[in-house]
């Protein structure tokens, strides 16, 4: 067994390690984008090998931690480098850190090894990528990254990013890594199997780069071989070498270290518009190291006043990083500055954690001691486009990014949306000077804002890289890194017709969540069947699942269906004493995932990881869950008893003839069918009961139908929708004064978020109303139980009807009255 497992060892640390090199090749660029299509398989291999979930569990911890070390240990060095604690210690904090500088990869293998316990391969394959990019939407990463930028060397290939953004390629990279790891698989196996079995998976591995192929080809003339109409635009960039202002500041004083920056951008920005006619020049992040228009001394308001007259003097706009200032703080802004005086400020939308600023609740005198270089900084509020009005008369609306803006889809989408024409990218990426492939990196992910959106981009960092895009993402000019360097260049700029993303948003992520949730709620469904006919428990076709459960995990799931049970009461009493929060859809929201939604969630989720297939096989009660198989003979079982409490489900234990009851519980759907098939193969006849009243209250709760106005889908789905529809429409009237009236002024985004939100409110009524009618309908079955045993059964069939009445007939009707009302 020790030999087995050392063996089983080393293929994993293998698998692990073939893919984190495969993955290193892959993010340094070139030729190597073409290993993005099999760089996971040999790590998916291992996943395959491994079939309890501690395993799969800890080797995509492994891998998480071999592929930040591989991919990314340039941060860590920079961040340690920066904060001088030194590259190595950076470098170990970073892996420390790993699964949750890159959460995805536990993610994936957790749904991966779900999923395939219920779904075929290619189920499995999709549900396992849908949560990779989900968890890459739900949880943010530090530096906005995904496997799909790493096609970024293939003109071809990353045109798709139009369509899907950077998450829509990794979704295609994760299936053709699936079927290269499934094709390796079958060809170990192919004299049993045959060529077919090899090429199904085959085919899905070459089916995205295909798709991404034919895609480049038919999209690659109008995306940047078709030139707009008019001038271009020819922008100056200046890249001045100049950084560790800090360090500067220190030798010589703070305003000749002012003097020499600007210096130096005077005399590079004379060079862009007398000798070679740029129609505007674009500065770096705080290139001008103070703020701009509000100066804290008289010589920072000399050094504004020489700003404008160089401005003044050059006849074309000048965009540069500087601060902003207001009553709330200092911003890390962009200043727009035409022959005429200030245009205005962009002010940067995402600032770098603990570098730039700390979250509120976080700041303190202790942090600051602990952590001196960090910034006080505030956040701005999103995109913002503003006009560059030309010498030749032309108006050109830009949107402007600042360094980690630049790796937001949405504000890049947001700037599309409100007309900009061309995209101004600002960044200081001098803590890249020692670790240059993180400032290419960097590049590449800006990149994909042109591609997304269509518009041209001009991209200027303090010293590397410097570069112009087009509409396309190509790379037209650029510096190298660690020189000063002028870069001037033309694109064309025109209004481009939307992308699918622009029209969108970055999609990707959100149906990945909806993709995830179907598919759980499909897994759910035949838990949620009952007996065919009332009273009468209905032949059982075997397998059957079942969901095996030791102790400590009953414990745990019912634990945590009983919170999510107790939090839709705690909801309705809230909404009961607490006014404001029935009027605050968005709190309603808050609370009802929290206390709801996240404990049912966890609890089918311990359910489903002890997922199994029940059969009765050669006199023997047999429970497989892939390749785990456990068996008992059906002439050990003395007896079966149902469950006292019905809890996480309905279910039963089996007592063996030991007299101990057997250490697993089963769980599911009709336990009365299930002890009938055992007493039918030659088990125990007919079960025992946990008391009277419970055994009465569970054969009430087994013994009835469950109708079609039963099913999730219907109750909590469907009927929601019925009711949010008129409401939605009379607010609509009230509001705006048509069905149509809020489309019409804020678009159709508004109009469908404003829907969706009324949708989500009248689902949590439906919910919070269900959950006490179910609750009434328990009470009432126990007290029949209690009180008149022989009825339980026709009482509770009442009950059901009264509660379907009340919830498919009395709401409509409520929400008719009020209607009628208004």
């Amino acid at each position: 067994m020790r030999q087995l497992l050392t063996s089983s060892t080393a293929r994993m640390v293998a698998g692990i390690l073939a893919s984190a090199v495969l993955s290193a090749l892959y993010a340094r660029g070139g030729p190597g984008w073409l290993l993005g299509f099999v760089m996971l398989a040999p790590w998916l291999a291992t996943l395959n090998a491994s079939r309890a979930l501690a395993a799969t569990l800890g080797s995509a911890y492994l891998m998480s931690l071999a592929f930040t070390a591989a991919v990314f240990p340039w941060f860590g060095i920079a961040l340690g480098r920066y904060t001088q604690v030194g590259a190595g210690t950076g470098l170990a904090v970073l892996l420390l850190a790993a699964p949750l500088f890159q959460p995805q990869f536990l993610v994936f293998a957790l749904v991966r090894h779900v999923s395939g316990r219920g779904h075929g391969p290619l189920l499995r394959a999709l549900a396992a990528a849908a949560a990779w990019v989900a968890a890459e939407w739900l949880l943010p990463k530090l530096l906005g990254d995904t496997l799909g930028y790493g096609l970024y060397p293939s003109q071809l290939m990353r045109q798709g990013a139009a369509v899907g953004g950077g998450a829509g390629l990794t979704v295609l990279l994760l299936l053709a890594n699936e079927g290269v790891a499934a094709a390796l698989a079958c060809d170990r196996s192919n004299a049993r199997d045959g060529w077919r079995a090899v090429v199904r998976p085959l085919a899905l591995a070459a089916l995205g780069p295909l798709l991404l192929a034919g895609y480049g080809l038919a999209t690659l003339p109008d995306g940047s071989g078709t030139a707009a109409a008019g001038k271009p635009l020819r922008m100056g960039l200046v890249q001045s070498n100049i950084v560790d202002y800090e360090g500067l500041r220190r030798q010589k004083g703070a305003g000749a270290v002012v003097r020499e920056v600007l210096d130096t951008h005077f005399a590079m920005s004379y060079d862009a518009v007398v000798r070679r006619h740029a129609d505007a020049v674009l500065w770096s992040e705080t290139a001008y190291p103070t703020t701009f228009g509000h100066p804290k001394s008289e010589a920072g308001a000399g050094f504004d006043r020489e700003i404008l007259a160089i401005v003044h003097a050059a006849g074309v706009p000048f965009v540069f990083g500087t601060y902003d200032s207001d009553s709330d703080g200092e911003y890390n802004a962009a200043a727009f500055v035409q022959p005429g005086g200030l245009t205005g400020f962009y002010r940067k939308t995402h600032l770098f954690p603990f570098t730039e600023y700390v979250p509120a609740w976080l700041d303190g005198p202790r942090l600051r001691s602990l952590l001196p270089w960090t910034g006080n900084w505030k956040a701005g509020n999103g995109a913002r486009v503003f006009p560059l009005r030309l010498a030749d008369g032309r108006e050109i609306p830009v949107l402007p990014l600042i360094c980690l803006d630049d790796v937001d889809a949405g504000l890049a989408i947001a700037g599309a949306r409100l007309g900009a024409q061309a995209i101004l990218t600002m960044s200081n990426d001098s803590w890249f000077s020692d670790a240059p492939e993180g400032a290419r990196l960097h590049q590449t992910v800006a990149a994909f804002r042109s591609i997304e959106t269509r518009l041209p981009q001009f991209r200027v960092t303090t010293n590397g890289y410097s570069a112009a895009f087009d509409a396309s993402g190509a790379l037209l000019a650029g510096t190298r890194m660690g020189e000063p360097a002028l870069v001037v260049a033309d694109l064309a700029v025109r209004k481009p017709a939307p992308t699918l993303m622009v029209r969108w948003g970055d999609w990707v992520g959100r149906a990945a969540c909806a993709f995830l949730l179907l598919l759980a709620a499909r897994s759910a469904i035949p838990s949620w069947r009952s007996p065919a006919a009332d009273g009468v428990s209905p032949a059982l076709t075997l397998p059957v699942r079942v969901v095996v459960l030791p102790p400590a995990a009953r414990l745990a799931a019912a634990l945590l269906r009983v919170m999510a049970r107790a939090g839709l009461l705690g909801i309705c009493v809230a909404l009961l004493l607490n006014e404001a929060l029935r009027t605050n859809t968005l709190a309603q929201i808050r609370w009802f995932s929290g206390l709801f939604l996240a404990p049912e969630a966890a609890s089918w989720c311990v359910l489903l990881a002890f997922a199994a297939q029940a059969s009765i096989r050669d006199g023997a009660l047999v429970l497989t869950r892939g390749a785990q198989r456990i068996e008992l003979a059906l002439g050990e079982i003395a007896a079966v008893e149902l469950w006292r409490l019905p809890v996480p489900a309905a279910g039963l234990a089996l007592r063996l003839a030991s007299g101990q009851r057997w250490r697993y519980g089963l769980a599911l759907a009709n336990p009365l069918a299930f002890a009938a098939a055992l007493a039918g193969a030659g088990g125990p006849q007919g079960f025992e009961q946990p008391g009277a009243t419970m055994g009465v209250y569970a054969r009430a709760r087994l013994a009835l139908r469950r109708r079609k106005l039963d099913r999730p889908l219907v109750k909590f789905g469907l009927l929601p929708l019925a009711l949010a529809i008129p409401a939605f429409h009379l607010h609509q009237h009230i509001a705006y004064g048509s069905a149509f009236g809020e489309y019409y002024t804020f678009g159709l985004k508004a109009y469908l978020l404003a829907f969706g939100l009324w949708w989500a409110a009248w689902s949590i009524g439906v919910v919070l109303s269900a959950a006490l009618l179910r609750a009434a309908i328990e009470a009432g079955t126990l007290l029949a139980a209690l009180l008149h045993p022989g009825r339980t059964i026709d009482i509770r069939r009442w009950l059901e009807r009264a509660g379907r009445a009340a919830l498919y007939l009395g709401l409509p009707g409520w929400l008719l009255a009020n209607l009628v009302g208004a």
